[in-house]
């Protein structure tokens, strides 16, 4: 699994409130047609197995404790919060990383490029494959 992560002054800024950001219109205009060829490219090669877009952080609910709490909103503890994801089956976890990478690639400001990131985990199947 490839995680990627945005703040939720990007999800303002994608959603026409740009505030202080440093995106544009047209950094999501190239944005999104960046991801429709990476995505394509993966669905071409088949290894997509899914992706997806997470909505805005400000929608969140998290759930904690015994009994259980719900709190509404963002996380108040990080300011980067997972935004999408895609499930790939590759041959190899360095597959993996090399797609990951692609997505520095990514239109995006500056600033933005500087502190980006995405996560590669491996999608286990059973406890077993956790070692107990």
């Amino acid at each position: 699994m490839i995680l990627s992560y945005a703040s939720q002054r990007d999800y303002d800024a994608m959603a026409g409130n740009p505030g202080e950001t440093p995106w544009t219109p047209e950094h999501f205009a190239a944005m999104g047609e960046f991801m429709a060829k990476l995505n394509g490219e993966l669905e071409e090669s088949g290894e997509l197995v899914e992706t997806r877009a997470l909505d805005a952080p400000v929608h969140t609910r998290r759930v904690s404790g015994l009994p259980a709490l719900v709190t509404d909103g963002p996380y108040a503890e990080t300011q980067e919060v997972l935004a999408g994801y895609w499930i790939v089956e590759c041959d190899s976890f360095d597959r993996a990383t090399q797609i990951a990478q692609k997505l520095a690639e990514c239109p995006a400001p500056p600033e933005v490029q500087a502190t980006a990131f995405a996560d590669v985990r491996p999608i286990v199947d059973s406890s077993a494959d956790l070692g107990f």
